[in-house]
């Protein structure tokens, strides 16, 4: 099932994108390395509880463009203004957030840019400080990437399949259509190269350092934080310390729960979710 049906061009570049439902609008911002697809069980629960719910790819991810200049920028950072972009024209001049992994960067720079556009800050499982890339990708980065970015299809597609095994409580958790669909996006001729080109090489915690002292600004929004106890990619430490950081936030810490939690417990989110929203009306 995938969300985005439609498509648009921001800043030149082709972002996938969808709508679903009617009510107070929720944007949902995806990570690394998977798309708006890793939503496809939150989003009912979100509609059918009244909200219309905004999905998209990342440039450089899913069904978005994967662009060839290496000039354009993939990053964190330059993901805001794409994200501007897709709000100006969903007609958004405010909006509930919610956004996992490194698209919880994306939206602690939104909210301490814009925090009059945001009505509230769901982070899950999120990057922050210095927490990224995680330990098992900075050990990759460290001995060099030259073989993986080299390596033929089917040693790269076993090499990240082991890789998406590692974002859920159980190795064998994963659903095997579902990690079919997220190595697709990173595979072939087109997504091998764009995995390391524009999301690979943009891991680099300045993105989130740059606003770590500002952090304190996101208290002024309703926040909630939703973290796997069982985060092997981002540990729950990180959750604990972006919850001191953040004055007045919520922090829900799920046990049997990894990175990939929207894999792992849906229903158990998608309920906090519907909760947080429903209390800021």
């Amino acid at each position: 099932m995938h969300l985005v049906n439609d498509h648009t061009l921001i800043g030149n570049t082709r972002i996938a994108h969808g709508t679903h439902g009617e009510g107070s609008p929720v944007v949902l911002i995806h990570g690394t390395p998977s798309s708006s697809y890793i939503w496809r069980n939150i989003v009912p629960p979100l509609v059918e509880a009244g909200y219309r719910v905004h999905v998209y790819d990342l440039l450089g991810f899913g069904l978005s463009e994967r662009p060839w200049n290496p000039d354009v920028d993939t990053s964190v950072t330059g993901q805001v203004p794409i994200l501007e972009g897709l709000l100006q024209h969903w007609g958004l001049d405010d909006f509930h957030l919610i956004a996992h992994d490194i698209g919880g960067a994306v939206a602690q720079r939104l909210g301490i840019q814009s925090p009059e556009r945001l009505r509230s800050l769901t982070m899950i499982d999120t990057v922050s400080f210095d927490s990224w890339p995680s330990k098992r990708t900075n050990e990759q980065m460290k001995n060099g990437l030259e073989h993986l970015i080299k390596a033929g299809d089917d040693e790269h597609r076993r090499h990240f399949h082991d890789w998406l095994r590692s974002t859920v409580h159980e190795p064998d958790g994963l659903d095997e259509t579902a990690a079919a669909i997220y190595l697709d996006f990173i595979s072939g001729p087109i997504g091998q190269g764009s995995l390391f080109q524009h999301q690979v090489r943009h891991y680099e915690a300045r993105h989130t350092q740059d606003v770590a002292d500002r952090l304190h600004e996101l208290g002024r929004l309703p926040v909630q934080l939703i973290w796997g106890a069982d985060d092997a990619w981002q540990v729950v430490d990180w959750a604990h310390r972006l919850h001191a950081a953040i004055p007045g936030s919520e922090l829900h810490v799920l046990e049997n729960c990894g990175h990939f939690a929207m894999e792992d417990q849906p229903e158990r989110i998608s309920g906090l979710l519907v909760d947080f929203l429903d209390r800021q009306k």
